[in-house]
């Protein structure tokens, strides 16, 4: 694996978040937020088995550990609402408005990142946050 395989993944899920924004907006109309996150969910359950399958990954570490474990369930808890949230403001709001203020994530994982985590800050970092926040604000307002 190459080291810029992580960067085509990374541009694989912007795109595909791109196309979320879209299709959930064209799936909430008419329909209970709720319901279409559940829907949704159940859709991502049967791709991510077909690809467990067909790759046949279906193999358990015999030993699980409890703190690896423990931050998954959280992770799928907060994916599950940030879903939540995200389909019932789409069907309040144009995508156009939504996507730019889910995008704020970004800048959320890099405080996150560093308060949590303990990754180094940079101005890199620092400058393109602000920009990212810059950019939200105008397309907001």
């Amino acid at each position: 694996m190459t080291q810029l395989n992580w960067f085509w993944f990374a541009v694989g899920s912007a795109f595909f978040a791109g196309l979320t924004a879209i299709f959930g907006k064209l799936g909430v109309e008419g329909l209970n937020s709720n319901l279409a996150t559940f829907i949704r969910t159940i859709v991502i359950f049967f791709v991510i088995t077909g690809i467990i399958t067909m790759r046949n990954e279906w193999q358990l570490p015999e030993h699980i550990a409890a703190r690896p474990l423990t931050f998954l369930i959280l992770s799928g808890i907060t994916t599950g609402l940030s879903w939540l949230c995200y389909y019932r403001a789409l069907q309040l709001a144009p995508a156009s408005w939504v996507a730019p203020i889910d995008k704020l994530s970004v800048v959320i994982a890099i405080i996150l990142g560093v308060v949590i985590l303990g990754e180094p800050i940079s101005l890199k970092l620092i400058i393109g946050s602000i920009l990212i926040v810059s950019g939200v604000l105008v397309l907001a307002l």
